[in-house]
């Protein structure tokens, strides 16, 4: 895994991307999820998994190609990241 994907929990067969992402209150957890829904629908790319409940977002996300992980794919992590570092 590259330092481009700090935070991510790589796991392999089928390789995936994990990561919990924590809010203080629902409206943080809210506003990043309809950020997420967008940029989604921008990139054309979904993550394989969502996970929420109040205060806390679990994502998971798997290689495009379902052997390993591409450029592209770790972009879209690092930008689900950002999202959640400008709190959206």
């Amino acid at each position: 895994m590259t330092d481009s994907l700090h935070g991510w929990e790589r796991r392999d067969k089928p390789p995936t991307l994990f990561r919990r992402f924590a809010f203080a209150r629902y409206a943080q957890t809210r506003a990043f999820l309809d950020a997420l829904s967008a940029l989604s629908d921008e990139l054309q790319r979904h993550p394989q998994n969502i996970n929420f409940g109040t205060t806390y977002v679990n994502i998971t996300l798997e290689a495009a190609d379902g052997v390993a992980f591409s450029a592209a794919d770790e972009q879209f992590a690092q930008r689900i990241a950002a999202l959640a570092e400008r709190g959206e």
